[in-house]
């Protein structure tokens, strides 16, 4: 049904319908609307038979989530930012035992220092927790991701993460259409998990693995990643046949057919990016987008192919590998043809606004020139803030020897 709602109480709405039988919660903004509004559900009886667990901490909301999966339980919890950060303990757990449960991730800048606005941060810093990630580009999406998270967790027998831009989307009141309860009870059967403890069968899970074997097993949680694109795809089209919208899946590539420039991102700014790229169309240039929907595992032939043919690919990068460079712009160089030309760009930190007028001068900039491929480009970077503090730091430096100037 179609109602205007916030970005956070669609998700916690489409959530419940998907049956959670424990929810494990620590308030974090900006995904806090989200956990409450679960809370409520449960207290009012609106979501049972479920189990609601306050916990201490982020770390304890992850790890109760664990006992509760292994248990054979469908298993819920929300986060962003430094939540997120404190359960890096506990993240390569879950997907190492393989147990299937959802988390929403709010996404926000990390500190220091302390920023609470969005940016992709926090869930890339996480990208090798093997767990399976999908960005939504809108709150519509956000809601149809939830429901398809649930069916690839319980499928593959991994975690998904879900990312929905924090504020940009959680926030946002529009108008929404979240499924009526028999429409997921039809697309998401009852959980059947793979595995659960049994204590009349008591087993040791996580126990410790020596050289031996330890190798074996990594190699197997990769294939089983990889293993997870087809599923990706076919949950995806068995949405859209169910509920009559495409949503999800792989990519989301936006009249790239003929483009020979192709601007790549993820989350809510691929809305101002379709707008620019009709712009730009109407002007003559052949320009299109395509938005990551399956961030991990990594669609590396899926990419490859969208890009073939493409003379330019613009990578907006909403993080930043400190030391390194860009996060995004790397995987999309390790799939775009020979002879395809990779401009990374870092820009919407810390919920700078990414504008359609900042996408149009950053397309317009790469075709004349001003940003290259040689490099990355922090594109709405204060230029005279940042030399004047690098020149104060400069100022202040004090001699390796000690001496004085």
């Amino acid at each position: 049904m179609r109602r205007q709602l916030e970005g956070s109480l669609a998700v916690a709405d489409t959530v419940a319908r998907c049956r959670p039988r424990v929810v494990a919660a620590y308030p974090i903004s900006p995904q806090t609307h989200i956990v409450e509004a679960l809370s409520e559900l449960v207290a009012s009886g609106g979501l049972a038979p479920c189990e609601y667990l306050t916990v201490e901490s982020e770390f304890g909301a992850l790890s109760a989530c664990i006992g509760a999966s292994a248990a054979g339980a469908r298993t819920y919890t929300a986060t962003a930012s430094q939540g997120l950060l404190f359960m890096a303990e506990a993240l390569p757990n879950a997907s190492g035992l393989g147990l299937p449960m959802v988390m929403t991730v709010a996404n926000r800048a990390l500190g220091a220092p302390i920023n609470i606005w969005n940016d992709h941060s926090d869930a890339l810093s996480q990208r090798d927790a093997g767990w399976l990630m999908l960005f939504a580009s809108s709150n519509q999406e956000a809601v149809d991701l939830h429901v398809q998270a649930f069916a690839l967790s319980e499928r593959t027998s991994l975690p998904v993460m879900v990312c929905m831009d924090g504020f940009v989307l959680t926030h946002a009141v529009e108008e929404v259409d979240v499924p009526e309860q028999e429409q997921v009870d039809a697309f998401l059967p009852d959980f059947h998990p793979r595995q659960s403890l049994d204590p009349d069968h008591p087993v040791t899970i996580g126990a410790m693995v020596g050289p031996e074997a330890f190798t074996e097993v990594k190699y197997l949680m990769a294939h089983r990643q990889l293993r997870a694109l087809d599923e990706v795809s076919a949950v995806a089209q068995e949405f859209e046949s169910a509920f009559g919208r495409t949503s999800g899946g792989l990519l989301q590539p936006y009249r790239t057919d003929g483009a020979e420039l192709v601007v790549v991102a993820l989350g809510s700014v691929l809305g101002s990016l379709a707008d620019v790229v009709d712009e730009l169309r109407d002007e003559g240039l052949a320009v299109g987008a395509l938005g990551i929907c399956c961030y991990r595992p990594w669609p590396f032939d899926e990419v490859r192919d969208a890009l073939r043919g493409v003379t330019d690919v613009v990578v907006v990068n909403r993080a930043v590998a400190v030391g390194s460079g860009s996060i995004l712009g790397q995987d999309v160089r390790l799939s775009a043809p020979r002879g395809t030309a990779v401009h990374d760009v870092v820009l919407g930190l810390g919920g700078r606004p990414v504008t359609r007028d900042v996408l149009r001068r950053l397309v317009l900039d790469v075709v004349t020139g001003r940003v290259g491929s040689d490099s990355l480009t922090f594109f709405d970077l204060d230029h005279d803030r940042a030399a004047a503090e690098l020149a104060r730091e400069l100022a202040d430096t004090v001699p390796a020897n000690g001496g004085g100037s």
